[in-house]
């Protein structure tokens, strides 16, 4: 593979015209798609196997023309202090809005308060609940722009009027603390490479990938039904890693500069070496992303398969692009120890005195194979400890109350909570099938019947059956909020009640809605953790095999992964679950931790922590295979790599704390755990606790079976075809010489 990317480095090097060319053109391509598609809205959500699911459908089914798919908004009115929403003024207020509401092109049907329970025992709060034909994603602007103008008018009128729902549901903004993130990126990579123009050459290209990433997201998202989320997760990764694997290539290249080759030499060897842990680093990553699927969730399946295809485009960015720019950049990229001369350079050191003054990586790791014993201990110790509030992991999906309160969806959330209680935010909808019973009615009174009887429950509608008879939905009131560990047992208990009756009577009854259909996620998502990890790791545990040819050093890496990621879910749960920190992480309101949160973060941290595995051990595998012994190797991989890879690690870092300013939830939640994540693994797991391990290991570090080291194939990552080639080259000089001798 060496060989390959060493000509392909060289390539781009020469052709850089058509190379960047290329790059554009599929950029500009990219972009005119996404200009002409219509804009993403929020994916639908549909949870396959599950008995929500399958209640949903068979409401489809059984009740057409309620599009039970569609949009719903509740808008929530309040009368002023010392009055009543049964006042003569404040009643014709809502009756105009219901009445208003009810014109809307796509609206099938506003409920009236005051016709059908949907007003408070004391008077004060009344709702009117709206619904629409098509999903949120679907709903047209216009819609939108008619709902809240309804509000207003009703404002007018001196009512605190709220709208919750899904109708609203706005694209999430990332905020300012993004470029913020991309900024100090920026000042790490001019501190690293000691040039404005070499620093600048990562985020150009990072940009370039991302946009043509983003762009194809934007351009298909119609087509392929992908979220708004999509797009913002697919940047956040492929930024990141963007950012990094360019980043490798060109201080590798400065060093080769440093060695006295030429700049097209240079850059091949830079591809060849540098580019070879790319292309290992980026596979793991993409089987991490694209093994999401296993969980058999469409939206989490997309959300995987579009990050992994940015992350594809950043290492193929990385092996062509970067040399590319650097042939045009020629000798305004310096080597290896010098800087420009606005950052106050201009004057190469002298070799001899930088090959003897040992930098900080080599300082760091000459100390830890000294006390390998005691860091490892440390090390571990630390992480366990950070990642015991992972034990009280409690999983959910969010609602309207985990909104700021700022928005006027948490506003109606808090409004319906203090008029109808709590768990009036998720009313359960049980679907009784009766198609197969001789007395459809008395099937339908008695499940109503047993829902009542059930703890935590505060009110069953009468069954309401569908024009053929046969089936019928309860809606329940729980008396907890939606996201209760009491409600989550309520459903539970109504599905233990309604298996009785189906055996009694041969009906089914299913539970569904949101809250329902967030249970079953939850659960969906917890029974599928780990089948996702024993597959992810396994694959990627074969593919460092291949890479280190070596057992225990990929089986270290796995672990180490697994050490680094409990506690950065320790840390998530103490942040947003218990409420640490949370006004300093702009959390406004603390709850179960969202139940896609794990699985995402077990196979994007797992992506990434095998990224700088495979930079930094490479490294130390490249010293070992060269001659030297175990203990001087790692030293010497430090020497090289722990510069770059401590840069990395703050740069991907700071673009993940970019998304914690989000206003969605889920991108808040996921930047905070991969900024927390990348931080215990790059400067504990690889930066302290591999050293260690393979000082104690020493030789048996890369002991591999015979008959294992025969059967797999060799993809040089060290780049030994290149050493060979200097050698044959150096022999070639000598045979010269002999000859004019």
């Amino acid at each position: 593979m060496a060989t390959f990317l060493y000509r392909l480095g060289r390539f781009s090097f020469r052709k850089r015209h058509f190379v960047a060319l290329f790059w554009v053109a599929l950029l500009a391509l990219a972009g005119a798609g996404a200009a002409g598609a219509p804009a993403a809205g929020n994916s639908s959500f549909s949870i396959p196997g599950t008995e929500a699911q399958k209640a949903f459908d068979l409401l489809d089914e059984r009740f057409p023309g309620t599009s039970a798919d569609g949009a719903t908004a509740r808008v929530v009115f309040k009368a002023p202090d010392g009055q009543k929403m049964t006042d003569p003024g404040n009643k014709a207020a809502v009756q105009d809005t219901v009445e208003e509401l009810s014109g809307g092109s796509e609206v099938v049907q506003v409920s009236d308060p005051y016709q059908g329970g949907g007003v408070s025992r004391d008077g004060s709060i009344a709702y009117a609940s709206v619904t629409y034909e098509v999903s949120g994603m679907e709903l047209e602007e216009s819609s939108r722009e008619a709902l809240k103008a309804a509000a207003e008018d009703a404002r007018a009128s001196g009512l605190t009027v709220e709208i919750g729902g899904d109708a609203l549901q706005a694209v999430p903004e990332t905020g300012s603390a993004e470029i913020i993130g991309i900024g100090v990126a920026a000042v790490v990579l001019v501190i690293t490479l000691g040039s404005l123009l070499a620093a600048g050459l990562p985020l150009l290209t990072a940009i370039v990938g991302v946009g043509i990433g983003v762009a194809s997201i934007t351009a298909l998202a119609s087509t392929l039904d992908l979220g708004s989320t999509t797009s913002i997760l697919a940047s956040m990764i492929g930024l990141a890693v963007g950012i990094d694997y360019a980043l490798f290539v060109v201080s590798r290249y400065r060093a080769e500069l440093a060695e006295g080759r030429t700049r097209e030499e240079a850059a091949g060897r830079a591809v060849g070496t540098a580019g070879s842990a790319v292309v290992f680093a980026g596979l793991t990553v993409v089987i991490a992303l694209v093994g999401l699927s296993v969980v058999n969730i469409p939206m989490l399946t997309k959300m995987g398969i579009a990050a992994a295809g940015t992350v594809a485009v950043a290492v193929l960015i990385a092996l062509t692009l970067i040399p590319a720019l650097l042939g045009y950049a020629g000798r305004r990229v310096r080597p290896a120890g010098e800087k420009s001369k606005l950052l106050g350079g201009g004057r190469a050191k002298d070799a001899k005195d930088k090959a003897e003054r040992p930098n900080m990586g080599t300082r760091w790791a000459s100390f830890v194979v000294r006390r390998p014993l005691a860091v490892l201990l440390l090390g571990v110790v630390g992480l366990g400890a950070a990642a015991v509030p992972a034990g009280s992991l409690e999983l959910g999906l969010p609602d309207d109350g985990s909104q700021p309160v700022s928005t006027t969806q948490r506003r109606a959330y808090d409004l319906l909570s203090e008029g109808f209680g709590p768990g009036f935010n998720g009313p359960l909808v049980v679907v009784v099938d009766a198609e197969g019973s001789d007395d459809p009615q008395a099937v339908f009174k008695q499940a109503g019947d047993e829902i009542k009887a059930l703890d935590n429950v505060v009110n069953v509608a009468p069954a309401a059956p569908n024009k053929a008879g046969d089936t019928a939905t309860i809606a329940v009131i729980p008396d907890a909020k939606p996201s209760s560990v009491a409600t989550e047992d309520l459903v539970h208990d109504i599905r233990a009640a309604g298996a009785d009756i189906a055996d009694a009577t041969g009906a089914d009854v299913l539970v569904t809605g949101a809250t329902a259909m967030n249970i079953d996620v939850s659960q969906k998502l917890n029974d599928a953790l780990v089948p996702y990890l024993v597959l992810v790791v396994g694959l990627a545990f074969l593919l460092l095999i291949v890479v280190f040819r070596s057992i225990l050093v990929p089986l270290k890496a796995a672990l180490g992964f697994l050490l680094s990621v409990l506690a950065a879910l320790g840390a998530v749960v103490a942040v947003y679950q218990w409420g640490w920190l949370s006004g300093l992480m702009g959390v406004e309101e603390t709850g179960p931790i969202m139940s896609m949160m794990p699985i995402f973060m077990v196979g994007v941290v797992f992506g990434l922590a095998m990224d700088y595995e495979v930079f930094l051990v490479t490294r130390i595998r490249e010293a070992h295979v060269h001659g030297e012994k175990p203990a001087q190797a790692v030293v010497t991989g430090f020497r090289y790599s722990a510069r770059v890879v401590t840069a990395a690690a703050i740069i991907m870092i700071a673009v993940f704390s970019g998304f914690i300013g989000s206003s969605d939830s889920m991108v808040k939640m996921i930047g905070f755990g991969l900024a927390t994540a990348v931080l215990f693994d790059a400067f504990v797991v690889r930066m302290a606790i591999v050293p260690a391990v393979l000082a104690l290991l020493g030789e048996k570090a890369w002991w591999l079976p015979k008959w294992l080291d025969r059967a797999l194939p060799n993809v040089d990552v060290e780049g030994e075809s290149l050493a060979a080639l200097d050698r044959a080259a150096d022999k070639d000089d000598e045979d010269k010489e002999l000859v004019r001798a």
